[in-house]
């Protein structure tokens, strides 16, 4: 089922243009391309490159596409366009011209406007991101925001005057909103750095008056909050204290998406821009997440208001685009081209709640043996920290539960969607109270017929660090780990990331300078003589946000102590494995390395 599983397409949507054309990602190939779909159904590719194409936007009133892509999943975001009028490329496709290219520089597509693009970059100093826009008539460039700081998102209004930027440079999670004036050349501070805040994307009014903006600005959920132009003033639009809210705008000025995270689910509704009076609920498959998705952009609305279209996943169902009809309530597939069948027994996971030593709650997701199981486990640790665990299509988790293991998905302390206060109670030197989670979970397994003894731990990323933390500080409650992509010493990892990754982490984790000592004691690498469950590591070379040599250093240190361990490399692979074929290369290893392990003596 692992390969059938790992080979099953997703579909995400980029854009639509006012002619009902979409712009569609598509990985049937194995590694995801732009692909247009007509009004009427008709698939088109666009595009065949050897790696990742990371995003794409429709230049307006134009036949050209301007794309975003990366080499060998280093992440380094290079701009080029199609022409839709020019199939001469390779197999016919439209040919791909360069745009934006300096492969030593990462730059990121904003967004497509008559005649320009938005992006940001970091070459002026490789730290800092500036916002460009430029102009595809003459080539000219123009600046328009180079203060400092990593960029988030920007978010440009209808008219093209102004552009909010998301700016992380704050304490833990927070993230700090600017507004540049494209006329005036002038940047106004919408919020300050003096509390610990969050805030996603804006989504701006039709006529630029202002805009809606999801922030937990003196409270612990996301609210949604309007801030209008001519006041300069900020009022609550729609509050819920027990959940956070995300909010996206209609065309027509009237109407409002509203997403609403639930442990887990994202459930969307239409409201009232007004006043948020509800309208109607969609009706989207249950148990899943219509927003929120970690590599897929939010909901698009059409340019007339007309429709929506929702980049949706569940545990039983892969990414896929619905299409809703805001008249008539009609919520509809996207059809795709076909791949494997869907195999039957997949099943939504339970919640579940664990209490960690100091009396806190940790969320946690259960998916029960698909055809029954033997008492093995293993816990999936999500990135981040500050991201989250997702009731959404995991390939991997599900393949975990039909090969007879019980996995556990947490959201440890510092995950997001579960409020403020969760998601900074891991921040800096609380850092470990994190990994005492996993050691709450392991004395819970007994109480959902888990054998403690035959448990692992797997993840990626920040999970990865979270593995070798458990081997590291709890040796005796685990069998085996993976680590996919992880941090093996937060020293090093500091020191060797790319820079403007370790600007945005110190944040986090600690800053070098002053926290050295505790990031040391933090760091699995420095405990590597307690471990002795043996470990399976996968990571890719062009990694630039956690290098090889994390996994190489454990890896070594471990092979030194005669600990099992064993280290794939994807030469072609960055942060996480991006390409099916590779993933159809590491994962049936590392499930034969936990079979080993879990099994029963």
């Amino acid at each position: 089922m692992l390969t059938t599983l790992l080979s099953l397409p997703t579909v995400m949507a980029f854009d639509v243009d006012p002619a009902g054309d979409l712009l569609i990602g598509y990985d049937g190939s194995g590694v995801r391309q732009i692909h247009a779909v007509a009004a009427d159904g008709n698939w088109r590719a666009l595009t065949a490159l050897d790696d990742t194409a990371r995003y794409a936007r429709f230049i307006p009133d134009s036949r050209q596409v301007v794309v975003e892509h990366d080499s060998g999943g280093d992440e380094r975001g290079q701009l080029s366009l199609l022409d839709l009028d020019d199939p001469s490329g390779p197999d016919g496709l439209p040919v791909l011209s360069p745009l934006v290219h300096d492969l030593d520089y990462f730059h990121h597509l904003v967004d497509a406007k008559p005649g320009k693009v938005f992006f940001t970059t970091n070459r002026r100093n490789q730290v800092d991101f500036d916002l460009v826009t430029l102009d595809l008539a003459t080539g000219a460039e123009t600046v328009l925001y180079d203060g400092g700081g990593y960029l988030n998102s920007a978010h440009v209004s209808p008219d093209e005057r102004w552009v909010v930027i998301a700016l992380a440079g704050g304490p833990g999670n927070s993230v700090q909103l600017l507004l540049v004036d494209t006329a005036a050349q002038a940047i106004t501070e919408l919020t300050a750095y003096d509390e610990l805040t969050y805030q996603e994307g804006p989504s701006w009014l039709p006529d630029s008056s202002g805009f809606v903006v999801a922030s937990d600005r003196g409270r612990d959920r996301l609210a949604l909050r309007r801030y209008d132009l001519g006041t300069a003033t900020w009022a609550d639009l729609m509050v819920d204290e027990k959940h956070d809210l995300a909010g996206w705008v209609c065309p027509d000025g009237e109407h409002l998406l509203v997403g609403t995270t639930d442990d887990g689910v994202v459930t969307m509704a239409q409201h009232k821009l007004a006043d948020a009076s509800f309208v109607a609920q969609l009706e989207l498959p249950t148990g899943g997440c219509a927003a929120r998705l970690m590599a897929a952009p939010d909901p698009l609305w059409s340019s007339d208001g007309s429709y929506a279209l929702l980049n949706h996943s569940s545990p039983i169902d892969p990414l896929s685009v619905f299409r809703y009809t805001r008249e008539t309530g009609e919520v509809v597939a996207v059809e795709s081209p076909e791949g494997p069948a869907l195999p039957q027994g997949l099943t939504h996971p339970e919640s579940h709640r664990v209490t960690s030593f100091d009396g806190e709650q940790v969320p946690v997701f259960v998916y029960r043996p698909i055809g029954g199981g033997d008492g093995s486990a293993v816990v999936w640790v999500h990135g981040g920290p500050e991201a989250m665990a997702m009731r959404v299509w995991n390939p991997v988790v599900t393949a975990l539960a039909a090969e007879g293991h019980t996995v556990i998905v947490p959201n440890v302390r510092g995950s997001a969607a579960y409020g403020k206060r969760w998601y900074s109670l891991d921040d800096k030197q609380k850092r470990l109270d994190s990994v005492k989670d996993l050691a709450a979970i392991h004395e819970w397994l007994p109480s959902i017929d888990v054998d403690p003894q035959r448990t692992a731990l797997c993840g990626g990323s920040y999970g990865g660090y979270m593995v070798l933390a458990g081997l590291a500080f709890q040796p005796e409650r685990w069998a085996a780990g993976v680590d996919i992509v992880g941090i093996a010493s937060l020293v090093t990892f500091l020191e060797n990331t790319s820079a403007y990754r370790r600007v945005a982490r110190e944040r986090e984790y600690g800053v070098l300078a002053e926290d050295r000592e505790f990031l040391e004691a933090a760091s699995p690498l420095n405990r590597v003589g307690d471990i002795r469950a043996p470990l399976f590591v996968i990571h890719g070379a062009n990694d630039p946000r956690v290098p090889l040599s994390e996994a190489e250093q454990i890896v070594d240190a471990l092979a030194k102590r005669n600990v099992p361990c064993e280290l794939l490399v994807y030469a072609d692979e960055g942060h996480g494995l991006a390409k099916r074929i590779n993933r159809l290369d590491a994962y049936p290893k590392a499930f034969a390395f936990l079979a080993e392990h879990l099994r029963t003596s």
